[in-house]
């Protein structure tokens, strides 16, 4: 980790693991030089052929490239000036080096424990006739391929400007001979990996919905022809925010291609008077050498251990049940208890509360606002509920959906300016429920008085935070007319303002953030809750594809996986017990169904998966993730998880479907030390080398949704 600067030149080479990243400022403008496999710090960086002037702006690699002065192709950010005009021009002023890595003001991203784990560039640009500087933030990281970027943008002029578009990271390659990858989806069935040839014109990847989304994730890679699981060379770009977001990759007349990630100019408009300052919220950069693997292992270390936080970050998550598929909102406390107790007997370690438990609360169509127990289905309140789960040994948590609010509801009744919406404008419902217009400091603060009421008086250790729509009539009653265009980035701070102050306050609760799922699946969230519900798609099979895809930026440490009863409530499939526990083993484990409902053989295969569990957690969220074969292109699924010392190793195989007359199964193992033996449970010991290049070789299952799993142990090195 090292950010080297050539005076003489201009020029900054920033170094990570194996990564380099070269910038150098050219007649004044801002030159992207290189980024790519680790260089030598030699004397001739600087003769990487980029040398920009007034005729060829359109056909030079920037780092922030501007509108209006040659350059056509898709700019990172826009002005709007008093005057109506919206030419700018950039020119270098100064740089400086900050140890370890600055926070971002009321933004979530990674950061740095030590000044030593980090390193960050600031390069400051300015336009002479307006003021504007803008400042670029670089971050490298020890011990990995990672830079993080973001950009600051500051009215150093004496009239107001508008901003239009301010993306947080521009990056011109000079070949475009890329496959595009993508995750695509919808509700209950997300983060589908996609796989194109980028060709001329745009590949443009948005949310429009005021949230990250189901559709697509604030995430885009390049992958060089040929790139695989572990070989060839990869691009990655992660947005750390949880709203609106923008990500395009444009291939120009030249054949070059121009990567940028940021917040969605659409319907934005950010008013910046003298002296005021934006903050684009930071994108993760991540080169690969070794395929889509190596990317994905960067990304999750770094969101494991340098974006997640919390004294949950390093431990283990607990076993959970939650009652939702088991009753909806038809409970009561005893029945509630009843699935509890069984709970304790098979060895789970926390019960959840779903929704239907405030308010008068007993469909989706009212009392979202009203934080207060619902005493038709608990008389004796929720502090005497999660007592009696406490007296069976679990710990309690409970759900909540804070940033909506229900028409028939008291707070609605109270506050109707309160939801965002645009006055004159019928507001639209989904699922009966409005949004908390959050960019208001009056919402917020009602949002955490009220929860931290039930919070500090219920002895409760878990929370699931969701949020069920998109949002719609985004607009404030607070804010004027001509700050209208920046309420949904505004509602987004407030959310970010809401949870820090939050988990900051109830430091002992683990939160699981969930927007019908894996709506907003995305790093913003990860900063403030350390796991996301990934899915309301709970079926084994389906879950293949989602967990595998939600692996390629994501730990499995922040992927909430559950049993669920059969036949599936969403698809109406039927599979095994032991496959959708499996399934759901490889990430945070938990069950979603009416546990009083087992027979005696399932309360067997149920301790022992549970049993299983709490032996192999430890591997599967704090190890390494190796994918082996994938749903999007394999009738089977394959993955393993390897301890950080490689002396443990945890394997998954599924089948879908069976086959007659089949061949031996056979995997080919990643991650292990070649040098050490492993007893395989159940096979038997062979060579780390044996079972990474000749593989593990075993029976075909039988039937259909079947499922195997092989645990490995180190036994000795050489």
């Amino acid at each position: 980790m090292k950010i080297l600067v050539h005076e003489n030149e201009l020029l900054f080479h920033l170094q990570g693991d194996k990564v380099s990243y070269i910038v150098q400022v050219v007649n004044g403008v801002l030159v992207h030089q290189y980024w790519g496999k680790k260089l030598r710090d030699s004397g001739n960086l600087a003769q990487l052929p980029n040398y920009p002037t007034q005729a060829n702006l359109d056909m030079t690699s920037q780092e922030y490239p501007q509108y209006g002065n040659g350059d056509f192709r898709v700019p990172a950010y826009q002005v709007k000036l008093e005057d109506g005009t919206r030419i700018t021009e950039l020119l270098y002023e100064g740089y400086r080096i900050v140890p370890g890595k600055p926070e971002l003001k009321g933004l979530p991203g990674v950061y740095a424990e030590q000044d030593e784990e980090a390193l960050t560039l600031e390069i400051t640009a300015k336009d002479a006739y307006s003021g504007l500087t803008v400042v670029l933030s670089y971050s490298v990281f020890a011990g990995s391929d990672a830079v993080a970027r973001s950009a600051k943008l500051v009215n150093g002029g004496e009239k107001r400007l508008h901003l239009l578009r301010a993306l947080s990271a521009s990056v011109d390659l000079d070949v475009s001979d890329y496959d595009v990858v993508y995750l695509a989806g919808a509700w209950s069935r997300e983060a589908h990996m996609q796989r194109r040839p980028l060709g001329p014109g745009s590949t443009r990847l948005e949310s429009r919905r005021g949230m990250s989304g189901h559709q697509l994730n604030p995430f885009v890679a390049l992958a060089s022809k040929g790139a695989d699981e572990d070989q060839g060379d990869v691009f990655g770009f992660s947005f750390v925010y949880s709203g609106n977001f923008l990500a395009e990759a444009e291939v120009d007349f030249m054949k070059k291609v121009r990567v940028q990630i940021g917040l969605n100019p659409f319907d934005f408009d950010w008013v910046l008077e003298a002296g005021d300052s934006f903050q684009t919220p930071e994108a993760i950069l991540v080169y690969s050498a070794e395929g889509l693997g190596g990317m994905s292992r960067t990304y999750h270390k770094l969101y494991r251990t340098r974006l997640c936080r919390g004294q949950y970050r390093d431990q283990v998550r607990p076993i959970l049940v939650n009652n939702w598929e088991a009753t909806y909102f038809d409970f009561t406390a005893d029945k509630i208890e009843d699935i509890a107790k069984v709970g304790a007997e098979l060895g789970i370690e926390l019960f959840v509360l779903d929704d239907g438990w405030f308010g008068k609360r007993n469909d989706d169509t009212t009392s979202l606002g009203d934080w207060f127990v619902n005493e038709k289905k608990l008389p004796l309140g929720l502090g005497n509920l999660a007592e009696r789960i406490n007296n069976q040994g679990l710990k309690f948590g409970l759900w909540v959906e804070p940033e909506m609010i229900s028409p028939d509801s008291e707070l609605y009744r109270a506050h109707p300016d309160w939801c965002l919406h645009v006055e004159g404008r019928r507001r639209t419902e989904a699922r009966t429920q409005l949004v908390l217009d959050l960019s208001r400091q009056e919402v917020v603060d009602y949002i955490y008085d009220t929860l931290s009421k039930i919070f500090s008086s219920v002895s409760i250790s878990y929370v699931k935070w969701d949020m069920n729509r998109s949002l719609t009539e985004i607009g404030s009653a607070a804010a004027p007319a001509e700050r209208q265009g920046e309420i949904a980035h505004r509602y987004m701070l407030g959310v970010y303002e809401l949870m820090e102050r939050i988990t900051t306050a109830f430091p002992h609760v683990l939160f699981e953030s969930c927007s019908s799922g894996g709506g907003r699946f995305d790093p913003g969230m990860l900063y403030y809750m350390p796991q996301t519900w990934t899915s309301d798609d709970t079926d084994s099979v389906e879950r293949l594809k989602i967990q595998y895809g939600t692996s390629l930026v994501y730990p499995a440490s922040t992927m909430g996986a559950h049993v669920s009863a059969v036949p599936n409530h969403q698809v109406g499939r039927f599979t095994p017990l032991s496959m959708r526990g499996d399934v759901a083993m490889s990430g945070n484990f938990g069950y979603e169904l009416d546990l009083t409902k087992f027979t005696e053989e399932e309360r067997v295969e149920v301790k022992r998966q549970v049993a299983m569990y709490k032996e192999i957690r430890g591997i599967i969220q704090q190890g390494e993730l190796y994918r082996l074969r994938s749903p999007f292109e394999h009738k089977e699924t394959a993955w393993m998880f390897v301890s950080e010392d490689r002396s443990d190793a945890v394997v998954f195989f599924f089948k879908v479907l069976a086959e007659p007359f089949g061949p031996k199964a056979s995997l080919h193992l990643k991650g292990l030390d070649p040098e050490r033996d492993y007893v395989v449970e159940g096979v038997g010991t062979y060579g780390g080398d044996r079972l990474m290049n000749v593989g593990l070789s075993f029976e075909p299952l039988k039937g259909d949704y079947a499922s195997k799993v092989f645990r490995l142990k180190a036994v000795s090195s050489h």
